[in-house]
């Protein structure tokens, strides 16, 4: 059993009368809330014989599930039009943090929430693992940054001892043929799946919709079709452009990052962490490794991520990730390499000057131990 750092904030989120966590499938939603809301009726629509009793009479399937704590409706996505019978439920009942909703498909999901829903529900997002869940784990051995890439945040790889070469593979094939047949239509499935492959071997690296569209052999339009199905059923994110405050010409596409770099690995064929070590784009993963991370400890106390990069036109500078903390820059450089380098501070020192930013708010993440504080900025172990 894992503790996760999202409890605190869904305890937190409980004068709203409808809580709703979303997240990938299999990245523990049902364990969570089942484990704090334990005295609360429990249902999921991936129950054929639940959905259908929704879907033909939601009155009465409220009714026949009331209680004096609160229900849960697992994978609640199945059955959309239950937002509506919730609001005519929450306005004439009050009663603070009695619906908890999980869903794993966020394609549409946050509009027909707020539009049922609106003021009247807290979302939150709950995504596999983070380092400081894994650190706090008697399941894990946090000691090999290759092995916990390659084996990712998923739950079920620790609790169940599963081996992370079977279990992504099953995963990817069933996000394809169920969620992604549901989400949209997309005719070929294969073209589908190698499209996942060709954004895994783009990890860490700027997104150009005309050069994947013409690997892939689709059109530009469907290329981001594809790209807002893989984001909206969180496998993949992409980090925009920091772009305040400058009077440089600066880039403006995104950068493509995978939420978990386990499934990343697979996807690239990459089939254990010595092959890992010494692959080509290890480099470009522990960087998503790193970015995704600090995007999991922001949505673990409910926030959006601030979260960014920045490279001018010329590519002569680029800085990795940027946080917006307020009015305060937060430069950070990601560096896989275990030994540090005199140069891993040379992009922050021109940032510093470009930004008008202290050097004490500068940051080099990188793949050994130490934690240091220099001149230039700080240094921390990927696993601190």
């Amino acid at each position: 059993m894992f503790k996760r750092d999202l409890e605190k904030t869904i305890l937190g989120y409980k004068k709203f009368p409808v809580i709703a966590i979303l997240g990938p499938r299999q990245s523990g939603k049902t364990t969570l809330v089942r484990n704090i809301f334990k005295k609360y009726v429990y249902v999921s629509f991936e129950d054929p014989e639940t959905r259908s009793f929704a879907q033909t009479d939601p009155r009465k399937f409220l009714k026949t599930h009331e209680n004096k704590h609160g229900i849960i409706i697992d994978e609640f996505q199945h059955v959309p039009e239950i937002l509506s019978y919730l609001q005519l439920e929450v306005d004439t009942k009050k009663r603070p943090g009695y619906f908890i909703l999980t869903g794993s498909q966020n394609f549409l999901m946050n509009q027909a929430i707020t539009q049922s829903l609106a003021g009247r529900v807290g979302i939150l997002n709950l995504l596999p693992l983070s380092i400081n869940e894994l650190k706090r784990s008697k399941l894990v051995k946090i000691d090999n940054a290759d092995k916990v890439i390659f084996d990712g945040g998923y739950p079920r790889i620790y609790s169940e001892k599963i081996d992370a070469k079977k279990l992504y593979p099953s995963y990817i094939q069933s996000y394809i043929e169920r969620d992604v047949r549901q989400l949209t239509n997309v005719g070929d499935l294969r073209s589908f799946q190698r499209f996942m492959k060709l954004c895994a071997g783009r990890i860490g690296q700027q997104l150009n919709f005309s050069e994947l569209a013409g690997v892939c052999g689709v059109s530009v339009s469907t290329t981001q079709r594809w790209i807002s199905i893989l984001e909206a059923s969180y496998i993949l994110f992409l980090l925009q452009p920091y772009f305040k405050n400058f009077n440089k010409r600066i880039t403006k596409s995104p950068k493509i990052y995978f939420y978990d770099t386990g499934l990343a690995c697979s996807l690239l064929g990459i089939e254990s962490p010595k092959i890992l070590a010494t692959h080509p784009l290890r480099g470009h993963i522990f960087e998503s490794f790193i970015v995704a991370d600090i995007c999991k400890q922001y949505f673990n106390i409910g926030k959006r991520p601030p979260v960014y990069f920045w490279r001018d036109m010329n590519g002569r500078l680029e800085v990795d990730c940027i946080i917006e903390e307020a009015s305060n820059l937060f430069p950070i450089e990601i560096k896989s390499g275990e030994t540090i380098a005199s140069d891993y501070f040379k992009n922050l020192k021109l940032w510093s000057k470009e930004a008008k930013v202290e050097a004490e708010n500068n940051y080099v993440i990188y793949g050994g131990d130490l934690s240091q504080k220099r001149s230039h900025g700080n240094i921390i172990g990927w696993s601190k």
